[in-house]
């Protein structure tokens, strides 16, 4: 599996902008694939626009720019150069199979991830963080959840998982162990989750 175009209608604004994107350089903190300090930054008065669920949108400043398609496992790390404090939004895309992460509206994380199948679909929509907890098993399936984020009451999270090929889950959001580990330290409880569908 092959991720080119993460956000779609975004990315086509990034390609209208053209010239007026600045990319700036810095020293990375964890990356696996792409961004090698740098990102492609929107001017002043002109970000982006990310469409959210309910007609929402998020304003971005910048985007990581991930030079080459992720594949399962793969994910990116970079908030060098981004402000220190600022809300924390998540944003999963399930077509696309990318979850991303933003503070003060700068992608600082990106993975590719597992999610719910027909039978136990991922819910869509906004949820705050209910609870999270560096080690957490599942009381239903038995299951290890490490750095689990909790998005609803009947157990939907977001939590570390091996992300391969011909995987899925029983409704969760699985992401790359690292990757799971860098988001639980920049959330809290109450930070927003987004997830949108087709």
């Amino acid at each position: 599996m092959m991720h080119r175009g993460r956000f779609g209608a975004l990315a086509l604004a990034l390609a209208v902008i053209g010239g007026a994107i600045s990319t700036a350089h810095a020293a990375t903190t964890a990356t696996t694939v792409g961004s090698y300090g740098t990102r492609f930054r929107y001017p002043a008065g002109r970000e982006g626009m990310l469409p959210m669920t309910g007609g929402q949108r998020l304003r971005v400043r910048s985007l990581l720019n991930i030079r080459r398609p992720m594949q399962f496992g793969d994910y990116v790390w970079n908030d060098v150069g981004v402000p220190a404090t600022g809300a924390v939004r998540v944003r999963v895309d399930l077509p696309r199979q990318i979850v991303s992460v933003f503070r003060d509206g700068h992608e600082i994380g990106s993975a590719v991830i597992l999610y719910g199948t027909d039978h136990k679909p991922t819910p869509t929509g906004t949820f705050p963080i209910l609870m999270r907890a560096r080690q957490h098993t599942s009381s239903l399936y038995d299951a290890e959840m490490p750095y689990m984020l909790r998005l609803t009451n009947d157990g939907v999270a977001i939590h570390a998982s091996k992300v391969r090929r011909g995987s899925a889950t029983h409704g969760c959001i699985g992401v790359p162990l690292a990757f799971a580990q860098l988001l639980f330290d920049q959330v809290a409880r109450g930070d927003l989750v987004t997830i949108v569908g087709a």
